[in-house]
């Protein structure tokens, strides 16, 4: 054969190897993605801790103490029985729910709170929970 009489173009082996190292990248990219956004929904969870943090400090300057673990946080958006100096609420609406769409966590400890996110497992003392806990 001549070379004006072979056919010009792409072998099913280029193509196919061209397909694969498409996919592999596409999947490298896809991972690197999903850890962006699981980190971006820790450093949101941080931040609303912060700012509930924030709320229980004017709360505790106004009743003198901070909410039990009974009445959550919660008791920054309704008065709890009992307290006479609430000047609530010290949120605009209701708690939010964290990044994973589950309820914040909260414990008082004598005169020390944890604030803390079961993070994307949603279970609690696992690896990826979210807290305000100092070490």
């Amino acid at each position: 054969m001549t070379r004006r009489n072979r056919r010009q173009g792409f072998t099913l082996i280029e193509v196919l190897l061209v397909l694969a190292i498409l996919v592999i990248l596409g999947g490298m990219v896809g991972l690197y993605f999903q850890r962006i956004q699981g980190n971006a929904y820790s450093d949101a969870a941080r931040t609303q801790m912060g700012m509930f943090e924030t709320n229980l400090k004017l709360y505790r300057l106004d009743t003198g103490v901070y909410p039990t673990t009974e009445q959550g946080l919660d008791a920054l958006v309704t008065q709890p029985s009992g307290l006479t100096r609430w000047r609530g609420p010290y949120l605009e609406s209701a708690v939010p729910a964290d990044p994973w769409q589950q309820p914040y966590q909260y414990k008082l400890d004598g005169d020390t709170y944890v604030i803390w996110s079961f993070g994307p497992d949603r279970q609690d003392g696992s690896e990826d929970d979210v807290s305000t806990a100092k070490n």
